[in-house]
């Protein structure tokens, strides 16, 4: 930065043009994951001028977690998850599969595995969004979220550790459920 009238002016209209840089970046990343929710039938949209300044009784209501949902509305929730799941948790984060890290392509049908993905999709939603979280949101989803999750569900005694442990042989069996029995007083 510079003390003359002529350095000052051009130190302002360099920094207009990063502003407008990064305005021009976010606008087509927002486009780019709007049109990904698009495709996934996801009610839900990251555009921030529809959420910020409403008074709290106008805002969107917290996403239900899939457990408590019931058919259809879990199972749109479970398409749209889907797509989040196959177009970017995959591609970026499952890399190798072995028997320390097996993987499940139909994950949906691990009780566990369904349950943690959702609560990490709902946490990469509301991390990934600036407006909501800055912009140390997804150092911390990957830190609290994306990490234990991975850890829990690839684990060699995990809910895919009977899945597939080499890219080469696709293997899908889900384990069995522990029997519960229902409650009631005691028999004497």
């Amino acid at each position: 930065m510079t003390d003359s009238p002529d350095g000052l002016a051009q130190d302002l209209a360099d920094l207009r043009a990063v502003v407008e840089i990064h305005g021009h970046s976010l606008a087509r990343h927002t486009e780019l994951i709007n049109g990904l929710r698009d495709r996934a039938g996801s009610p839900i949209s990251i555009d921030a001028d529809e959420t910020i300044d409403q008074p709290d009784d106008e805002r969107q209501p917290v996403p239900t977690f899939i457990l408590y949902m019931e058919d259809p509305e879990a199972i749109l929730e479970l398409q749209t998850m889907a797509e989040w799941v196959n177009v970017l948790l995959v591609p970026i984060y499952i890399d190798q599969v072995s028997p320390l890290r097996p993987w499940c392509s139909r994950w949906w049908e691990h009780p566990e595995a369904r349950a943690r993905l959702h609560a990490l999709w709902m946490a990469w939603q509301e991390l990934t969004h600036p407006p909501v979280c800055g912009h140390t949101g997804p150092s911390i989803w990957h830190r609290d979220h994306l990490d234990p999750t991975l850890l829990r569900l690839r684990a060699p005694d995990g809910p895919f550790a009977k899945c597939m442990i080499d890219p080469e042989r696709p293997a899908h069996n889900v384990t069995p459920t522990t029997p519960v029995e229902s409650f009631g007083p005691p028999q004497t």
